[in-house]
C-alpha cells in the first residue's frame, strides 16, 4: 500500500501548500477512499483566505468528494471494497434533539470533512462508513460530485417551503445559484436569476437587475454579498420568505434586516446551512435520473498542482464548476466559456 500522498494543506489562514503527507489509515468504522474527483466551491476559497467558523487547522480542504473504496478499517465493512461512493461530508451524534428531528447538520457534535477533519484535496481520504453513499450505476464521478452542493440547495428550498405556485428570485448565477434554480424549476416553481456579471449571464438564463417592486414569493441570495441581500429584501413580496443561504463576514452580517418590513409585510427570514444525509441521497437520485442536469456546469478539470490558479478563477468569478482530479497527472481544461 502507498505510504504517502500529495495533498493541499492549510496550516494557517491566508496560505496553503501542496505537501507530501502520510496516507490516512482507516480506523474502526471508517474506509479509505481513492479520490476520483473533488469539487471546488467558494467556501474552499473562504477557508483558505479568511477562515471559517467550523475550521480546525491544520486541515486538508474539500467537502465535495467522490471516489473508490480501497481499504476498510473493519472486516465487517469489507463489502464496501471497490465500491464507487459519494461522501456525505458531515457526521453527527444521532441522539440529540436536532439529529432526532432530521437536522443532523445542526448537531453540536457535527464534524465536517474539509473543516474538522481532512477533506478531498488529496489522493486519498478516510471517511466514516455512516457517511458514504454508493453512486448509482451509470453515473459518472464528475456528475456525482455535484450531490454535495445540490444537497445544500435542496435543504434551502425545503426550509423555504417552495412549491410550484411560487415565484423564486435567486441572486447569483454561479454554481450554487444555477443549482438552486434548476432544483426550484424541478419542483415546478417559476424562477428568475439576477446576475449583474455579463459573462455569467451568458452561461445561465438570467437578468441583470431585479424588478424594482416586490415580486418574489421566495428570495435566495446565492452569493455572499450584502448588496444581494439588500436587493433581495426589496424585491420580496408580502408574506414572502428570505432564505439566508450564503454566509457573510461577521462585521457586515448585522443590520441588514429591516424588522419593521418583516413586521408590516408578514415576511419570514429562514436560515439554511449545509444539508442532511437524506438530502445527499435525494440529490444523487435527481442527478442519476437526469431530473437535474449538472454536466454542462463543469468549466474546468484541473490538478492539485493547479490549485492557486483554480482558486483565482473562483475569486475572479471566471469559472463555473471547477473539478480537481488528485490522482491524475495530466491537466485538462474542459472549456473556458466564462
Amino acid at each position: 500500500m502507498i505510504k504517502s500522498m500529495e495533498a493541499i494543506v492549510v496550516k494557517k489562514i491566508g496560505s496553503f501548500s501542496l505537501d507530501s503527507v502520510p496516507v490516512p489509515e482507516p480506523l474502526n468504522g471508517e474506509v479509505l477512499i481513492r479520490v476520483a474527483v473533488a469539487g471546488i466551491c467558494r467556501t474552499d476559497l473562504k477557508i483558505i483566505e479568511v477562515g471559517h467558523r467550523d475550521l480546525e487547522l491544520p486541515c486538508i480542504p474539500a467537502e465535495e468528494v467522490v471516489g473508490t473504496v480501497c481499504k476498510v478499517g473493519n472486516s465487517d465493512d469489507v463489502h464496501w471494497l471497490n465500491k464507487r461512493v459519494y461522501v456525505y461530508p458531515g457526521t453527527s451524534c444521532g441522539e440529540c434533539e436536532q439529529c432526532l428531528n432530521d437536522a443532523g447538520n445542526l448537531c453540536r457534535s457535527m464534524r465536517i470533512m474539509g473543516f474538522h477533519r481532512d477533506g478531498g484535496f488529496a489522493e486519498f481520504v478516510s471517511a466514516p462508513v455512516q457517511s458514504i453513499i454508493e453512486i448509482p450505476e451509470g453515473v459518472a464521478f464528475e456528475h456525482a460530485v455535484f450531490a454535495e452542493p445540490l444537497s445544500c440547495c435542496l435543504n434551502a428550498l425545503e426550509l423555504a417551503r417552495v412549491t410550484k405556485q411560487d415565484h423564486v428570485g435567486i441572486w447569483g448565477a454561479g454554481p450554487a445559484g444555477t443549482l438552486l434554480a434548476r432544483a426550484a424549476k424541478n419542483i415546478g416553481a417559476k424562477v428568475t436569476i439576477i446576475e449583474p456579471d455579463a459573462n455569467r449571464r451568458n452561461i445561465a438564463d438570467s437578468v441583470e437587475h431585479a424588478p424594482d417592486y416586490p415580486s418574489f414569493d421566495v428570495v435566495i441570495p446565492a452569493v455572499g454579498s450584502p448588496k444581494a441581500y439588500s436587493e433581495a429584501l426589496k424585491a420580496l413580496a408580502p408574506r414572502g420568505r428570505l432564505v439566508a443561504f450564503s454566509g457573510l463576514a461577521g462585521d457586515v452580517s448585522t443590520g441588514l434586516l429591516d424588522l419593521n418590513q418583516l413586521h408590516y409585510y408578514e415576511q419570514t427570514c429562514i436560515g439554511a446551512y449545509g444539508c442532511s444525509y437524506r438530502h445527499s441521497k435525494e440529490a444523487l437520485t435527481y442527478i442519476s435520473t437526469g431530473q437535474i442536469k449538472v454536466d454542462d456546469m463543469i468549466s474546468h478539470r484541473m490538478l492539485l498542482a493547479d490549485m492557486a490558479e483554480a482558486l483565482n478563477l473562483v475569486r475572479e468569478r471566471k469559472s463555473m464548476k471547477i473539478l480537481i482530479y488528485p490522482n491524475e497527472k495530466q491537466r485538462k481544461i474542459h472549456y473556458a466559456g466564462i
